[in-house]
Order: structure tokens, then C-alpha cells, then sequence
């Protein structure tokens, strides 16, 4: 799967791993973070989550229009260092006041516009690499190899989040408790009820419930701002990647401008053709946006559901699922294990089968060495789609090799249709278990098992990896040479819109059954695959 591609898409996917690791280390944790400083309800730390998205993913298309008039790498280091700041300012501890309000929504627009400059720009970057012919067939495996190496930074993130939470909450002899933000912030504004009064006086354990209310939520609060931290140090590492290696990749830093600069071939289109491929990546866009909607809810509801719905202990299998490092295990012996199948030579495949036995029995000794029954927090419920998606590109990459071998790969146009009816599945997962459920939860009330999150997210997981890899793919290939950057960030636009549409559950919760708001996303993804393939002869045809 690796073997024949170029240099320079190794570079960049580990350039972008670096900066997406510190992104999904801060994201893991905002809401939560919204919620714990400013007390915020779901619904509108819902809007903010969603708002924030939104701004990250739509800005990217200015981005491109900008790249395509002064060049693609200046804009990614650039971006770099805008994020920088934005992120340095959001790891600053604040009051929860209107000043610390006002920093944090500013670091939130540098983080934005930073992720403007560098996201969509570093993408068309990879794209470029296969516009020479010896590389083009690579195309789609290439952004799956690519998105591959996103996951991975998104994979450790909550992690890194969990375990930065764990240690500055211990170090003033505090633990994580999901229920003790929204007590503490019910205390201190007088709307407490009496069990739950009761409960916070437990958790205070003898001290004064007002000081150990504020206290609490100081140093979460402070957990908090250490994990967005970690997105400084990330991006560091991104830039001294980026730079080492740029010799690799520097000569697909060229826009159409710059090439016709220097007379280098480009690949000319008539109006009706570049009219004809634009309408096919408009169409494609107008249909992703459903799915963003839903998939995004991974950070937003169903992190709160993670928190008030499901068991917040995990015992028996499962416990090796919240084990970042048996994990990490688990994903590269899927590759070695397609290793040996692919090796050509003896040597190879015996030296490949070893590491996957070897792997195997690591992952399997860290599991032995857990507790029988482990404590979790709601932010490690979003490691299993990144790791999904590590573990499962090489199934991928391997099913469709297989099928391209055989003439029979289904176009990008219908991977995506396909995914949209795979996430529909997804959100039956979640309709059906949220049956019964009570809205608003009660202290007490019934909660679901790990499974149904862990499951959802599989489901999930395949839908991302038939959508978005391949959406990346299609943009990079039909986009006219002219408008590279702008149709790359049109892509993130679809996406930003759909982040923002992500609120709208949030704006339900408490309002209706949790089973309604689960089946209108499911409704949604199962329109959106039906409109698709409704297009599917004029998308079809762009790519031709």
C-alpha cells in the first residue's frame, strides 16, 4: 500500500499529523471545557462548539482563493503561525469572566484563520504530487494513506487529554466526575435541587460546598487549558517535519499562475468543461454537508451523551478499547498482517508475521495488567473513530485494489452516496439504544454500555472512510487547475456548513426523545444518499 508513492505525500501526511493531534486534543475537550468554566447550557455551548467548526472548515476557502494567487506554501506556513498564537492564547487560564470570554473567542478566530491558510492548502500540496502521470492511479489510495495519518494524531488526542485532565485534577487531590461541573455551577447560581445538594456535599467530601464548588471548577477548568496547550507543542513538530522535508514536495508548490509563470504545463479546459466540472464539485459539496452535519455530532451530543447516558466504568473486553497504547498496537498489526500478505519475498513475510504475533501479545498483556473494572471519561469515547479509521484503511485500500483489479471500483461519486446510507446505519445504532431514555437525564438514571458508542462510531467510521478520503480525492482530480485552492476549500465550506448545521441536535436536546433527534440525523444521511445517487450520470461524467 505504501510501495510506489511519492516521497513527498509521506512528509505532508506527518506534517499534518503533528497539527491535527493538537487540533483533536483541544477539540476532545471544548465543550466539556464550556461547559465546566462558563456554565454553559448544552444548547448553547452546542452553538459555540458548532459556530467554531464552522469558522475552522469554511475558512479554508479563502484560503484557497488567496493560495491561488501568491502560492500554497506560503499560505501553510503562515497558517501555522497564526494557529500558534490563537492556540497559545486559549491555553492561557482566565477567569470565567468577560475577559476571559473575550480571549477565548479571539483565540478561537486565530485558530480559524490559521487553519484557513493551512488546511485545504497543504491537501491541494498532495494533490499536486499525482497531476504526474506516474502517480496518478496512486490518487485515491494516496488521500486514504493521508487521511490515514490525520487519524493517527486524532487516535492520541483524547489520551493526551484524559491523562493531562487526570494529573493536574490529582495533584490537588480532586478526580473527574461528570456530574460534578454542572452541580458545582448549579450551586453557585441557586438552582440546585436537593438531591442534588446532596450529592455535591458528598463529593466535597467535609469541605464547605461554595469553596469546593469554585475550586473544582478552577482547576478543570485549568486541566482544560493545559490540553489546549498541547496544540502548541504539536505544531512545532508539524513545522520542523514540514521544513526537514520540504525538498520532497517543494516542486508541487507551483499554483497555475506560478506555472505559467515559468511556462511549465497546464492542463488547459474549455469554459464548458470548467463550468461542467465546478457544477459536478458543487453538487458534491451541496450533499456532504448532510453528512458533516451528523458526523460532527462525535464532539457535541454524543460526547454529552457519553457523559449523562453511558456507563462511566467499563469492565470485561472492552477495557482494552479505553487502553490508548493497546490500541496503538492493535492498528499497525493490521498492517503488518497486510504486510505479509503483500511481501514478495520469504524474508519479508516471516519478518511481518513475527511483528503481528509480537504486537498481538502486547496489546494482550496490557490488557491483562488493567483493572477489572476502569473509570472513563467522555472525551475517550472520540479515540475510536480515529482509530477505526487507522486500523481499517488498509481493509480498505485492499477491497477496492481488489475490485479496481477487476474493472469493478465503484467511481468516487458512488463511494460517497455509499457512505451516506453507511452513517444512516450508524444513527439506527444510537435511535434504537436511546429508547426509553429520559430527557433531561436524572441523577441515577438509567444509562446505556460502552457498546453502543463504541459500535456507533465503528459504523460511523466506515461511512468517513467511503466519504471523505474519497471526496478529497475527487476534489484534487476535477477541480480546473485555475481554481485548485478555491475548489479544495469549497470542500471545507460544505464541511463548515454542515458543523454548523451540527448545532441544530444540541438545540433539540432536552426538547424531544433522545430517539427522535438520533432518527432525524439517520433521515437525513438516508436523503442525502438517495439525492446522490439521483446525480450520480452528471458527476459521473465530470471526471471523464
Amino acid at each position: 500500500m505504501f510501495k510506489g508513492q511519492p516521497k513527498g505525500l509521506f512528509a505532508l501526511a506527518l506534517a499534518n499529523t503533528g497539527e491535527r493531534f493538537g487540533y483533536y486534543t483541544m477539540l476532545a475537550i471544548f465543550m466539556l471545557f464550556l461547559q465546566a468554566k462558563f456554565g454553559f447550557t448544552t444548547a448553547a455551548a452546542g452553538q459555540i462548539y458548532a459556530i467554531f467548526l464552522a469558522f475552522v472548515y469554511f475558512m479554508p476557502f479563502f484560503g484557497g482563493i488567496l493560495a491561488d494567487r501568491i502560492g500554497y506554501g506560503k499560505c501553510v506556513t503562515t497558517g501555522v503561525a497564526v494557529m500558534f498564537v490563537g492556540y497559545a492564547c486559549l491555553s492561557v487560564p482566565t477567569p470565567a469572566n468577560t475577559f476571559g470570554l473575550i480571549l477565548m473567542i479571539a483565540a478561537l478566530v486565530l485558530v480559524s484563520v490559521g487553519t484557513g491558510l493551512f488546511k485545504g492548502n497543504l491537501q491541494v500540496l498532495v494533490g499536486n504530487l499525482y497531476d504526474n502521470p506516474e502517480y496518478a492511479p496512486k490518487r485515491d489510495s494516496a488521500f486514504s494513506l493521508f487521511y490515514m495519518a490525520i487519524n493517527i494524531g486524532a487516535m492520541f488526542a483524547p489520551s493526551a487529554a484524559t491523562a493531562l485532565t487526570n494529573w493536574h485534577l490529582g495533584k490537588s487531590g480532586l478526580t473527574y466526575n461528570g456530574d460534578i461541573p454542572a452541580l458545582c455551577h448549579q450551586y453557585i447560581d441557586g438552582s440546585i435541587a436537593a438531591d442534588g445538594l446532596e450529592k455535591l456535599t458528598a463529593f466535597a467530601g467535609g469541605t464547605d460546598v461554595a469553596t469546593f464548588s469554585q475550586f473544582y471548577l478552577d482547576k478543570l477548568s485549568t486541566a482544560y487549558n493545559l490540553g489546549f496547550a498541547v496544540a502548541c507543542v504539536s505544531l512545532i513538530a508539524s513545522m520542523a517535519i514540514y521544513f526537514g522535508c520540504r525538498n520532497w514536495f517543494k516542486h508541487a508548490d507551483v499554483n497555475a499562475k506560478q506555472a505559467a509563470a515559468t511556462n511549465a504545463p497546464v492542463e488547459e479546459l474549455t469554459p464548458s468543461q470548467t463550468k461542467s466540472r465546478i457544477v459536478a464539485l458543487l453538487l458534491v459539496f451541496a450533499v456532504v454537508i448532510f453528512f458533516w452535519m451528523a458526523f460532527h455530532q462525535n464532539g457535541s451530543t454524543l460526547t454529552v451523551f457519553a457523559r449523562d447516558y453511558t456507563e462511566s466504568t467499563v469492565g470485561g473486553w472492552q477495557r482494552i478499547g479505553f487502553n490508548i497504547w493497546a490500541l496503538a498496537l492493535i492498528a499497525v498489526s493490521v498492517y503488518t498482517f497486510f504486510g505479509f500478505f503483500q511481501s514478495e519475498t520469504a524474508k519479508a513475510k516471516t519478518t511481518c508475521a513475527i511483528v503481528t504475533v509480537a504486537l498481538w501479545g502486547g496489546a494482550y498483556a496490557l490488557y491483562k495488567t488493567m483493572a477489572p473494572s476502569i473509570a472513563i471519561l467522555p472525551q475517550q469515547f472520540q479515540q475510536f473513530n480515529p482509530f477505526y479509521v487507522v486500523a481499517l484503511t488498509p481493509v480498505s485500500m485492499a477491497l477496492f485494489a481488489s475490485l479496481a483489479r477487476k474493472d469493478k471500483e465503484p467511481s468516487a461519486p458512488k463511494k460517497i452516496g455509499l457512505g451516506m446510507f453507511v452513517a444512516a446505519c450508524g444513527f439506527l445504532i444510537m435511535t434504537l439504544a436511546s429508547v426509553g431514555l429520559v430527557m433531561p437525564q436524572i441523577i441515577g438514571g438509567p444509562r446505556v454500555g460502552v457498546s453502543t458508542l463504541m459500535s456507533t462510531y465503528l459504523v460511523l467510521t466506515f461511512a468517513e472512510l467511503l466519504l471523505s478520503p474519497m471526496g478529497i480525492s475527487f476534489v484534487s482530480k476535477v477541480a480546473p487547475p485555475k481554481y485548485k485552492g478555491m475548489m479544495m476549500g469549497g470542500w471545507f465550506a460544505a464541511t463548515a456548513i454542515g458543523n454548523y448545521l451540527s448545532s441544530i441536535p444540541s438545540l433539540l436536546w432536552d426538547k424531544m426523545p433522545l430517539s427522535v433527534i438520533w432518527a432525524i440525523l439517520m433521515g437525513l444521511c438516508i436523503v442525502a444518499g438517495l439525492v446522490m445517487f439521483a446525480l450520480m450520470k452528471k458527476l459521473e461524467a465530470a471526471t471523464r
